[in-house]
Parts: structure tokens; sequence; C-alpha cells
């Protein structure tokens, strides 16, 4: 009789003993925390700075030297307070850096603008919009990066006669918002805010329905001796990240 309670018992116990060894699994499978993340840009905007690498947080994450006028186009970096560096490229000499907050799922270009020949390297952090345009319709802003311009106005002369100002009296390393414009090829002039002589014609830009634009300023007035990086415009499509 002994012996028959004592199986018994057992088989009580065993059920619970099993449960217990289901619970554990639990500790084997555990839920993988989301990982915050931004998307940067970097645009070598410095008609006079020599090839650069990008360091989030001390780590290289552009895979070839960085030249003027070119961009990264976006990289995936972690979100939060991080530290920035743009430095020449394959020394630790920094032309740049800081501390950037960046949001989570946040969308930023960092220019690098200014003459190194004047001792005038510095960041031009901006937020990227990538809401997608309305149908029918692209975005853009304008941005001023030629160290030795004035002010100036941006001028839609695609239609001679009825021109539009599409930026008015924007100043070195100033931004604009971007804007939403019907899709086309536009024809754009580059004018003195002063006076509105025009400094620079650019034609045959074309805006393509639902993308996203920055059209940017940038090269010397007056170019330094030995150096050929004359006042022009560049255009970076913003490709969703």
């Amino acid at each position: 009789m002994k012996k028959n309670w004592m199986r018994l018992m057992m088989l009580a116990v065993l059920p619970a003993v099993m449960l217990a060894g289901c619970d554990d699994d639990g500790d084997d499978n555990p839920v993988t925390p989301t990982v915050k993340e931004a998307n940067v840009m970097v645009v070598h905007a410095s008609p006079d700075a020599p090839g650069v690498d990008l360091l989030v947080d001390n780590v290289k994450v552009n895979t070839s030297a960085l030249t003027f006028p070119n961009n990264t186009g976006y990289l995936t970096v972690p979100a939060g307070s991080r530290n920035i560096k743009v430095n020449a490229t394959g020394t630790s000499t920094s032309v740049i850096d800081g501390t950037v907050d960046l949001l989570d799922k946040g969308n930023y270009t960092i220019f690098a603008t200014g003459s190194l020949g004047a001792d005038d390297i510095e960041p031009l952090i901006l937020t990227d919009d990538l809401t997608a345009p309305t149908a029918g319709n692209a975005k853009i802003r304008f941005v001023h990066l030629s160290p030795d311009a004035p002010a100036v106005d941006i001028v839609n002369v695609t239609d001679v006669a009825n021109e539009s100002v599409l930026a008015d009296g924007i100043s070195f390393r100033d931004a604009t918002a971007f804007a939403s414009v019907p899709a086309g090829t536009y024809n754009l002039e580059v004018r003195t805010d002063a006076d509105g002589t025009v400094v620079l014609p650019v034609n045959g830009i074309v805006l393509e329905s639902g993308k996203i634009y920055t059209v940017f300023a940038r090269g010397f007035v007056q170019t330094p001796q030995g150096n050929t990086n004359t006042l022009g415009v560049e255009i970076i499509e913003h490709d969703m990240p």
C-alpha cells in the first residue's frame, strides 16, 4: 500500500515538473529589443578641402573617400546622441568634430561647408522631410554653400513672361524649407539679392513627380590660385532610405 501511495505521488508531481520546464522555454527565446536608427547623408561642399571620411562614434561608415562636391547617400547609423567626425581621408585630422542628436527614424543631411584656406569649415545639419509630395508634384529646397558669394535669389524663368522667385535673399549657409512644385523641366537663375545681377543660369533641371530634391550652390565666385572649383550648382535626389 505504501508503494502504491508513493507511485501516486510521483504521478501527481510529474505534470507540474513538465509544466515548469515549459515555462523555461520563454527564456530561451527572448524578445529582441527594437534597434533605434537614423539615416544620415554627408555632402562635401567645401571647394578647397581634400577628400574626407565620416566617423560616427569613431567608427568609419563610408567605404571610400568623399570628395567635393559629392555625397554619401543615406547611411544608416544608431540613433541618439552621436559624435560625428569628418576627417581628412586616411588620417585622424578632423575638420568637423561635434555631437549630434539623431532621432529614431530621422533623416538628416550634414553638409561640410566653408573654406579650408580661410579656416572656416563648419557643418550645416538639416533635417530632411521625406514625406512624399502630392500626385504630379516634386519637392525642392535650395541651399547656399558658396563661401564667397553674396546673398542670392533663385528665380524660376522657365516662362520668362511670368518669372517667379523660389528663394529670396538666402545667404551663405542658409537653406529654404522643402516646397512643393509641379513636376517638369525648369530654367532657373541665381541672382544677387542686392541688385538682381544674374551670376549663374541653371537650365534644364528635371524634377520628376514624386521625387524630392536639394539644389545647392557650391564653389567659388573668385577661385583661389590653383583651384578650379568655380561657382555652380549640384542637385541631390533624396532616395527614400
